[in-house]
């Protein structure tokens, strides 16, 4: 496939890259920082603003499928607005391109833990990774209201943002609105097995327009 890949060079962005060139996609790295990208005869590098749709549309243009590993930075004073204005430009950009498959990158906040609760209301949860999960959270229920691309949301397990990496086991197992968790009640996915469950899903499309998340 032709896949363009929106926020190449971040922690998720480059475990995505990374198995999309393993499994012999062409790649468009879409990134603020073309320096921090790999070379490979699978990527093209491409600097663009995501804040700016009409970019967007001229990068993503001509692809099989866009996925969007977008984060307006941890450190950001600005995360919520920038989070929401950049996700909702490549929204609108990747619809102006005329390609139809969006995959989004979210966050665990917004998942279930029991009926009408989620994550980020409940007490224990982080405080200083809030403002990503808000804005993660609430742009899902933007993308909820889309009616012309075959989107797909994905909510990592609740322990990505730690950044547990350094082990591709290749296998998971999937959730829609629930955290996945395992004999000892973790819900845990290296940011490797984040790539293999992404890039299962943009070759194999099962959550058209849904949101779906993945654990061991």
């Amino acid at each position: 496939m032709k896949v363009a890949l929106i926020g190449a060079s971040g922690f998720v962005g480059t475990a995505i890259l990374n198995e999309l060139v393993q499994r012999d996609h062409q790649v468009t790295a879409i990134v603020r920082h073309p320096e921090k990208v790999k070379q490979a005869k699978e990527i093209t590098v491409i600097k663009a603003n995501v804040l700016n749709e009409d970019e967007v549309a001229e990068a993503v243009k001509g692809h099989d499928v866009v996925i969007s590993a977008y984060n307006s930075g941890w450190t950001n004073p600005n995360l919520y607005n920038e989070f929401m204005e950049g996700s909702k430009a490549i929204q609108a950009g990747v619809k102006k391109s005329g390609v139809k498959r969006l995959l989004v990158i979210g966050g665990a906040g917004s998942l279930y833990m029991a009926e009408g609760v989620q994550i980020i209301d409940t007490p224990q949860f982080p405080e200083e990774i809030k403002p990503a999960a808000s804005a993660a959270r609430d742009y899902l229920n933007i993308l909820r209201d889309e009616k012309e691309l075959d989107w797909t949301f994905f909510s990592p397990a609740i322990e990505m943002h730690q950044g547990t990496s350094g082990e591709r086991k290749g296998t998971y197992r999937t959730g829609l609105e629930n955290p996945v968790f395992d004999k000892y009640n973790k819900s845990v996915l290296s940011v490797e097995d984040l790539a293999v469950a992404i890039v299962d899903e943009a070759e194999n499309p099962k959550h058209i327009r849904q949101r779906f998340t993945a654990a061991y």
